[in-house]
Formats: C-alpha cells, sequence, structure tokens
C-alpha cells in the first residue's frame, strides 16, 4: 500500500533542507486549512477566508464567540505540535491532555484537559465510548500499545490507529475530534511527513470508515484514507521544489 508513498517520501527527504520561503508558505497555506477543515467537521460555521481572518485578529460578525476561540485554539494546538516534534518529546498521557486543554481553553475550562466524569455517544456512529470509569485504564492501554506494537507499524498506520482507538475511546467531554486529528498529524510529523488534510467535504466516508474500525477492529478503510491525504500532502510538497 505505501510503496508509492515511500517512493514520493524519499524523493522530498533528498531535496531537503527545502527553501526557507516556499517552507513558510506551504506551512501557512495546510495550517489554515488543517485549522478550517477541524473546525469544520465539528460544526464550525467559519469559512476559510473568515478563519484566515480570524487568525489575523479580526472578529467576524454574526458568528459565535466559540466559533472564533475554536479558530484561535486550533492555532494555538498546531504550534504546540511543532514544538513537541521539535523538541523531540516522547508521546505521554501528559502531551494528550495539554493537547486538549489548548483546543478547549476558555471554551469549557472546567474540561479542558480532564477526562470525562459522564457518558457520552457518537452522533450517528454505531459504536458507543467507554463508560467514564473505563478511561483511565483504555487510556493507559493506548499508550502501552503506543510503546510496543505501534513502533513497529510504518508511520502511517500508526498515526492512522492513534487517531482512531483514541476517538474511540472518547475521552473528553468534548474536543475529542480534533484532538484525535492533531495527534494524527504530530505522530506523522515526527516521521517526518507533511501535515495532512481531513476535509470536511469527505466526512462521511471519515466517518463512516472510523465507525467501522471502532465496531469491527478493521482499521484499513481508515488507514486507506489516511494514506490517500498523506500522497496528496506529498505531492503538493513535490510540487513546490
Amino acid at each position: 500500500m505505501f510503496e508509492q508513498i515511500d517512493k514520493k517520501k524519499q524523493q522530498l527527504d533528498a531535496k531537503r533542507p527545502l527553501p526557507k520561503y516556499t517552507v513558510q508558505s506551504l506551512r501557512e497555506k495546510l495550517f489554515l486549512e488543517w485549522t478550517y477543515n477541524s473546525n469544520a467537521i465539528e460544526g464550525n460555521t467559519l469559512t476559510i477566508n473568515e478563519t484566515k481572518v480570524v487568525l489575523e485578529g479580526i472578529t467576524v460578525g454574526g458568528k459565535t464567540m466559540r466559533e472564533h476561540l475554536e479558530v484561535i485554539n486550533h492555532q494555538d494546538a498546531i504550534s504546540y505540535v511543532e514544538d513537541v516534534v521539535h523538541k523531540e518529546e516522547s508521546f505521554s498521557e501528559w502531551q494528550i491532555k495539554n493537547l486538549h486543554r489548548l483546543v478547549l481553553k476558555r471554551i469549557n475550562d472546567g474540561y479542558a484537559g480532564v477526562y470525562r466524569d459522564q457518558q457520552v455517544f457518537i452522533s450517528g456512529a454505531v459504536h458507543t465510548p467507554p463508560p467514564p470509569f473505563k478511561i483511565q485504564e483504555q487510556m493507559d492501554d493506548l499508550i502501552m500499545w503506543y510503546n510496543g506494537e505501534a513502533q513497529r507499524l510504518h508511520p502511517i498506520v500508526r498515526g492512522a490507529m492513534l487517531h482512531a482507538i483514541f476517538v474511540g475511546i472518547h475521552p473528553f467531554i468534548d474536543g475529542n475530534g480534533r484532538t484525535s486529528r492533531l495527534l494524527l498529524n504530530l505522530e506523522l510529523m515526527k516521521s517526518g511527513y507533511p501535515p495532512i488534510i481531513i476535509r470536511v467535504e469527505n466526512r462521511l466516508a471519515y466517518y463512516n470508515a472510523l465507525d467501522k474500525a471502532h465496531t469491527t477492529k478493521d482499521y484499513e478503510d481508515f488507514v486507506e484514507l489516511v494514506a490517500k491525504e498523506v500522497e496528496a500532502s506529498l505531492d503538493l510538497y513535490l510540487s513546490a521544489v
């Protein structure tokens, strides 16, 4: 599945270091699209251009304070992801909680970075997340899986499964989807891949692949969906250099 992607990744690596201003331009493009799409998947109604002006410090009339905060917070969370990658920090539960704290900052401070104490359901999904008393155990299992079996997987499979397993646990009251997509890109970026965009127009396929993974433990559809977006990001970078 990854032969073509691995070849493109090698081609990109061979061109490093990439031109400074090209990298800066690509980074701004991808990070804007990542923030817009990740929020739009969760129901944020800001357009991509409105998202851009919010990031520039401008308030958009007719939009809620929460929608503005979701944009600002997501950008802060991306900066944290970049920092973790730069410092080569080991993956940890503390990292996950920090990411979530940034995602929910000033939106719901009482639950920011704190595991839920109530049962939740995923709208439209067959899968039901575990009850609150099982969250810590399942998060411990996730970290153990990551530090063991996951290290033998292709980075794309590891990132996709990390996303899927985490969002299946749904450990937080709110912000699980955004946090899971941040974790996916964190894992890809650690291995030298550009960040990917799960686009709002592909939301149905994304949800269906996740629900299949959660109910059957068959991650193939979700891994394929992620791999397709990885290749698209590699193609974008290769076209620019």
